[in-house]
């Protein structure tokens, strides 16, 4: 009875998300004269033929498979939060958004080939996304009956996600100020972030597409974020169990290689236009102040692997 009630739940709040999203999207259309484009365009992106912007049965066959797409997202959510026994948040519901504007951006660069974001406009795109995110969240919170767990509970019982949040922070701060400082130098403040968010969401593949305002600045900041979260969770997850084996230290080096060159092989794909005015070496010595300022961090968390590593860092038995 109460699992089947929480998939009722899931189910419902799914659906509130969906139509707070089509809502938004409907108020966006007509506001620019033209009611049931996004739904037209997102019909005619899945189908792939063309003059389905205004068809009914397009726009009919495209809201059901966004009703179903937003249902598995409300059932998923309110059985993750059931197992973890976690209460829905605002947090966690644009958490649910966040990775809903990225599902829809991937999804319609693999699957169809056309930009859907760049189409409708990543700003709409991500608060509508974030708003159905939160909305889910907010539905499964009036309606649960989970005691309410607190972040900074989650994250006293984890260590490697409280140090690893934490750490990729350290390292986002860092390399944010180096090319702000670069970039002032030069006399273009917030030029390197505005020029990959140009890249990014505008498509910008020359120096003189790039804009420098509030939306780009931000849109590559969020993503800047998320990426050093994941290094910062990697970096945490490789020192907790160095701990216990000190040549694993070793793995953060090669981590260390690995990022390098993935960032440089990201930034030739997204924007190789700026590996002429980013000379290498501002790119190489901002990940490496990032490093070792995440590197300081942890090292100062574990008072164990200081002894370990200087007792014996190549020890596997410490």
């Amino acid at each position: 009875m109460i699992a089947e009630k929480n998939w009722v739940r899931g189910l419902v709040a799914g659906i509130v998300g969906a139509t707070v999203m089509a809502l938004w999207f409907l108020i966006i259309d007509a506001s620019q004269g033209a009611p049931f484009r996004t739904p037209g365009l997102l019909a005619h992106s899945l189908l792939g033929v063309e003059g389905l912007e205004g068809r009914p049965g397009a726009i009919a066959l495209y809201t059901l498979l966004h009703y179903a797409a937003f249902v598995v997202v409300g059932v998923v959510s309110a059985w993750t939060l059931k197992k973890m026994e976690v209460a829905p948040s605002l947090l966690l519901g644009l958490l649910v958004g966040f990775i809903l504007f990225d599902l829809v951006f991937f999804t319609s660069m693999g699957v169809t080939g056309i930009d859907v974001v760049a189409e409708l406009g990543w700003v709409e795109v991500l608060v509508g996304n974030l708003m159905a995110g939160v909305t889910i969240m907010g539905y499964l919170h009036f309606t649960g009956t989970v005691r309410a767990v607190t972040w900074w509970e989650a994250l006293a019982d984890h260590r490697i996600v409280r140090e690893g949040l934490v750490a990729g922070l350290v390292g986002a701060g860092t390399v944010a100020v180096w090319f702000l400082v670069v970039d002032s130098a030069q006399g273009r403040p917030l030029f390197t972030p505005a020029a990959l968010g140009s890249a990014i969401f505008l498509g910008a593949s020359d120096l003189a597409m790039v804009e420098v305002n509030l939306w780009t600045v931000a849109g590559y900041t969020v993503l800047h974020l998320l990426a050093f979260s994941v290094v910062g969770l990697v970096a945490a997850a490789i020192t907790v169990e160095a701990e216990k084996t000190p040549a694993l230290i070793l793995g953060a080096v090669l981590l260390f290689v690995a990022f390098e060159a993935f960032f440089l092989g990201l930034l030739a794909v997204v924007a190789e236009f700026l590996l002429g005015p980013l000379a290498w070496w501002t790119i190489a010595v901002g990940n490496l102040l990032a490093v070792l300022a995440i590197g300081f961090y942890l090292w100062k968390q574990h008072p164990l692997l200081r002894a370990a590593f200087a007792a014996d860092p190549f020890d596997r038995t410490a």
